[in-house]
């Protein structure tokens, strides 16, 4: 168990360290802003007694010029703060980039940062990460996978000026690099990539959205397939939910189609639950799991993890509808009725009581388990 502390913690990768974080059940890392790093004492403050520093702040876009300076400035004032700290960290990781020493204002920049870093820090652990991609990315900013998802969740084509292979990385594989987090989980510290190109890569999310888009579940044939469908998903929440379901009926009786699966299996389960009782509690970062009720009534209450907020749907077994879990977000089941509810749940994959991707966190904060503001 490690105690971190991050500059850019409320950026896309650094809010994936916090939820792995959250996950190990680390303690919350210690977030330095960009407020911080202009105040020595405050930085060092901030950084006395923790085991590991991650430097994610970076300046991506903007002004080359900005650009330029904002990286090694960063990483310049990150060293004042070690100065100036009586008990440093044992452990630095810069959060570097393959682009390094490339050429352009970015890569040049990040290469001094480095630079900048070993100087005061032989020691540096300096990981050089590839395109990242993941849930919550921002569009036109954080890669080219989270503006394809955007694009698609709004309905709208991909367009592609410019064919080129990409090496996709998912960013929970990366925050646990940086982290050293152990392996016993469903992230991947080696960082496996995806090599795709990008008109490829628009074409296998558009078709993820096409067959998604009537509630059926497409082909995830590996781990990269799941990721990249879980990340189209979080561009879809909330909004495109609930799913609807077909519904027949005879003078038999009914018959509510709940899950179709493209290519794949998964498990399928159903279960009571008694008026009042909650079910869940809990977030997955990998799983993709199904929601439906079949009986009774009920309200399906979700959270992302490191924020307050709380999504509700309101559910009822006469009127089945299905509710796909985002990953990385806390979520549960309350039997609202005065009778008793059965649900049918679905994952994409058997359970595995030895990894069961499954993490134990309450949708419902207290006034004493206050949320840290997500990305």
């Amino acid at each position: 168990m490690l105690r971190l502390a991050l500059t850019g913690g409320r950026g896309f990768l650094g809010w994936h360290v916090r939820v792995l974080a959250r996950a190990l059940g680390w303690p919350e890392p210690v977030l330095v802003d960009r407020d911080d790093l202009r105040d020595d004492v405050a930085t060092a403050a901030k950084l006395a007694g923790v085991d590991r520093v991650l430097h994610l702040a970076g300046v991506n876009r903007g002004d080359p010029r900005e650009v330029a300076a904002g990286n090694v400035e960063l990483a310049a004032a990150l060293v004042r703060g070690l100065r100036r700290c009586d008990t440093p960290p044992p452990t630095v990781v810069f959060a570097n980039s393959v682009q390094a020493g490339n050429g352009t204002p970015y890569g040049d920049s990040k290469a001094l940062a480095a630079v900048t870093l070993a100087a005061a820090r032989p020691d540096l652990v300096d990981v050089e990460l590839p395109n990242l991609y993941g849930e919550h990315g921002q569009p036109y900013y954080n890669s080219v996978v989270a503006t394809f998802c955007r694009l698609l969740a709004e309905q709208r084509a991909p367009q592609v000026d410019q064919d080129r292979e990409l090496n996709l990385v998912h960013v929970s594989d990366a925050a646990a690099r940086l982290m050293g987090a152990p392996t016993q989980g469903p992230w991947d510290a080696d960082m496996p990539g995806l090599r795709v190109g990008v008109r490829e890569l628009a074409d296998r999310l558009a078709g993820f959205a096409a067959v998604y888009r009537g509630g059926e579940i497409p082909p995830l044939t590996d781990r990269h397939a799941v990721r990249l469908f879980n990340t189209y998903r979080s561009h879809c929440f909330p909004a495109h939910y609930p799913l609807p379901t077909v519904r027949r009926a005879d003078a038999r009786g009914e018959l509510v189609e709940t899950v179709k699966v493209h290519g794949g299996g998964g498990q399928t389960f159903c279960s009571t639950s008694r008026p009042g009782v909650v079910r869940g509690e809990h977030f997955h970062l990998a799983k993709v799991e199904r929601f439906c009720v079949l009986r009774g009534t009920a309200e399906i209450r979700l959270r992302r993890v490191g924020t307050d907020e709380v999504v509700r749907f309101p559910v009822e077994g006469t009127e089945p509808v299905v509710v796909d879990m985002p990953t990385m977000w806390v979520h549960n089941i309350v039997n609202t009725g005065s009778t008793e509810l059965l649900t049918l749940f679905w994952t994409n994959e058997l359970f595995d009581a030895a990894r069961p991707d499954t993490w134990a966190e309450a949708v419902e904060l207290t006034p004493a388990e206050p949320a840290v503001a997500a990305a």
